[in-house]
């Protein structure tokens, strides 16, 4: 069974810095190309970043590039997100997940196969 165990959200002021952790099991997770995307309330989930199996090649939406950093460490089976100039349009649930393709730009939601339950983030201004 494919389990995502995502944790690091909170309520931080904008400026601010959260790093998110995403462990998973369950899968061969250095096959697999890993994402974050996000949702805001009364919004449609957006892709953020995406990572390739190797770690060696990532990709950012424009409305975080520049501040948010992806990386990935398949002896632990773990994603990370490091985001930093948090501002209050950055607040949403933030959900990892995992799914096979040669993308070159963030996937669309409907690309991925396995999904977290989310952790939530809250920019105040």
């Amino acid at each position: 069974q494919v389990q995502f165990v995502e944790s690091g959200g909170g309520l931080v002021q904008a400026g601010g810095s959260l790093r998110l952790s995403c462990t998973a099991s369950g899968l061969a997770f250095d096959r697999y190309a890993m994402a974050w995307f996000r949702q805001a309330p009364g919004k449609e989930r957006e892709g953020v970043s995406c990572i390739t199996p190797s770690g060696r090649t990532a990709y950012y939406a424009d409305s975080v590039k520049g501040r948010f950093t992806i990386s990935r460490d398949n002896a632990k089976n773990t994603l990370l997100l490091q985001m930093n100039s948090l501002k209050p349009e950055d607040t949403a649930m933030y959900y990892c997940a995992a799914g096979f393709g040669a993308w070159t730009r963030v996937p669309s939601p409907t690309a991925m196969d396995y999904w977290g339950k989310g952790t939530l983030v809250t920019i105040s201004s």
